[in-house]
């Protein structure tokens, strides 16, 4: 069975962060782990509170994974703090690991921002450089690029500007512009737009978490970066397309759509 470590925040409201990792994971029929780097209290409405966990208990949970069950993929979500970055970016290099995808996460689905401007610096100089896929949405996309993105072209340019800040591939995450939720994947400096519909559900608490995730348990399963993005549109949309309504605000997708 393939193994999978997500390195994330927990939601309390279940939706997204650790929670929404372990059930994508789950539901590839892979193993799950988790180091926890912040609990959250949050609902479908906004977020109401953070709580970080020092860095030196995450790199102890690191410590823990690595040196009993190593993970085939390691996705990593929100990290607030530059210590935080700094201790997973060490202990990562440290045991070598493989097929890393970072969500660079600094907005929730409700405009909440959870991340400082000291840890996108960190952000920048340490995760990405280690990264074999990171993921921005259009807003990460546009701080971490510095510039503003409105147009597929836009997306392109956004996409090679951060090539350049990692070893590995880029996915531009289309699903916030108007007319398409087309996503972009510029791998080995060509541009590979990724179709998609788009889902009249208004319920998109945790996409990015699910997303990133999927990708880690397709890199873990074929190491084909392409494949595993397309794969992880796919689950993605059918997530969505299920229709789960719960909680007053953006709720959370269905992760075990198949499961019936």
């Amino acid at each position: 069975m393939k193994k999978i470590l997500t390195i994330a925040g927990s939601d309390s409201s279940g939706g997204a962060g650790i929670q929404a990792d372990i059930k994508t994971i789950t539901a590839h029929a892979m193993f799950a782990m988790s180091a926890i780097t912040a609990l959250t209290a949050q609902n479908t409405t906004g977020v109401y509170g953070i709580y970080d966990v020092p860095g030196d208990f995450i790199e102890n949970q690191l410590d823990c994974i690595f040196t009993d069950i190593r993970p085939d993929a390691v996705k990593i979500g929100m990290v607030s703090q530059s210590e935080v970055i700094d201790a997973i970016a060490q202990r990562l290099t440290f045991y070598k690991a493989e097929n890393i995808v970072v969500d660079p996460v600094m907005v929730a689905t409700s405009g909440s921002k959870l991340i400082s401007d000291e840890a996108i610096t960190a952000l920048v100089k340490k995760l990405l450089p280690i990264a074999d896929v990171i993921t921005p949405n259009l807003a990460e996309a546009q701080v971490l690029a510095e510039m503003e993105i409105k147009t597929p072209d836009d997306m392109e340019a956004a996409a090679k500007k951060l090539s350049g800040m990692t070893k590995g591939a880029v996915v531009v995450k289309g699903g916030h512009l108007d007319d398409t939720a087309d996503d972009l994947l510029y791998l080995d400096g060509r541009a590979v737009w990724i179709r998609g519909e788009r889902i009249n559900n208004p319920n998109t608490h945790g996409t990015g978490c699910t997303f990133s995730s999927a990708i880690a348990c397709g890199l873990a399963g074929t190491g084909d970066i392409e494949q595993a993005v397309r794969n992880a549109k796919e689950y993605l949309s059918g997530a969505l397309r299920d229709g789960l309504d719960l909680g007053k605000g953006s709720g959370p997708l269905n992760h075990c759509y198949k499961i019936k």
